[in-house]
């Protein structure tokens, strides 16, 4: 599609609303099972998991100028469905044409040696997954799930993306878009998370417990030893244990 000067025609908040609307009854009338992204208030996201998102992807250079391309559109309800499972996300956006755009990103799964230091460092520390999901660690935990060289969260080298519009950019709006559309959603839906990075939350919580378990049982034949060890002392000196 062509635009004189080269520019689409300027088009209102409300109006991107009103079309978003239409666009999501339009496809939920054919049936489709879509999961749109609506946020409210000014806010990108209002927990910690969805706010770390966010500033992790604008702690980038890689993407800091890039991403705020599509902060409005996300705001004004234009990520007409976004789904998210193992190492990908699909999403349609709706630009300034009828037919929404496609947006296809694949992230890179947290490596194997990355998520068991992770989950090494979170025994002790997390007792329980609810505590995980509402983002409430201590500091240091943090600093570990943000941290760029082996955190949770993707860097840019582990980010693919694609988007069928006509744009050229390296990073076009609508994928903005979808990556901020991500953040919203795991302001609701944390757990995803870890789905989209391709590791079990459950590992750090079972690995705490199983750890405990050896410890106990340690000190238990501990315990034992020093039972049969004081015997023998008493045997040493005729002591009769039964008195």
């Amino acid at each position: 599609m062509s635009f004189y000067g080269g520019f689409a025609p300027y088009v209102t908040v409300a109006e991107r609303r009103a079309r978003a609307e239409e666009a999501i009854k339009e496809l939920r009338k054919k049936g489709s099972n879509i999961s749109p992204i609506i946020i409210e208030g000014r806010a990108m996201a209002k927990k910690w998991w969805g706010k770390s998102w966010n500033k992790n992807l604008e702690s980038y250079s890689d993407y800091s100028n890039r991403i705020s391309r599509g902060r409005s559109y996300a705001r004004h309800g234009s990520v007409i469905d976004l789904k998210i499972t193992k190492g990908k996300v699909k999403a349609l956006v709706l630009g300034s044409g009828h037919e929404p755009y496609k947006v296809n990103i694949t992230i890179k799964e947290l490596g194997k040696e990355s998520w068991e230091s992770i989950v090494s460092e979170c025994l002790g520390k997390i007792q329980s997954i609810e505590k995980l999901l509402q983002g409430q660690f201590p500091e240091e935990l943090e600093e570990l799930f943000v941290s760029k060289r082996q955190g949770l969260f993707p860097t840019p080298r582990e980010i693919e993306f694609h988007c069928d519009c006509p744009d050229y950019a390296i990073m076009c709006k609508h994928v903005a878009a979808v990556l901020y559309g991500v953040g919203a959603r795991l302001d609701n839906e944390p757990s995803i998370f870890f789905t989209l990075r391709g590791v079990n939350m459950d590992d750090i919580i079972s690995e705490a417990v199983t750890k405990e378990t050896k410890t106990m049982l340690e000190r238990s034949k501990k315990k034992g030893r020093r039972v049969i060890e004081d015997d023998e002392i008493f045997n040493m000196f005729g002591i009769d244990t039964d008195e």
